[in-house]
């Protein structure tokens, strides 16, 4: 992720929990696998980003039941393709 720009929605841990549904704790564990990333260095504030990304995350697991590690590997790969043919695109015209 890039760094913050002016006017970015910020989320807490406990903001961020309670908007995905899960229990800080559960969102702990999940930074700590990596599979969250946070938007400070202090790991206490995540982008709003982060909560539409976990929220598929989740989603997915439930609905397909992928572990969260295949869901994140699933995501990026998706967004590299998004960025791809985003660009493809602006090179054809």
């Amino acid at each position: 992720m890039g760094g913050p720009f002016q006017g970015e929605l910020r989320l807490s841990t406990e903001q961020l929990a309670a908007a995905v549904g899960v229990s800080q704790a559960t969102l702990a564990r999940l930074v700590r696998l990596a599979i969250v990333e946070p938007a400070t260095p202090e790991g206490d504030q995540f982008t709003a980003e982060t909560a539409v990304r976990l929220r598929k995350m989740l989603r997915l697991h439930s609905d397909l039941g992928v572990d969260l590690y295949g869901i994140a590997i699933i995501l990026d790969l998706l967004e590299r393709l998004e960025s791809l043919e985003s660009e493809l695109g602006r090179r054809r015209g």
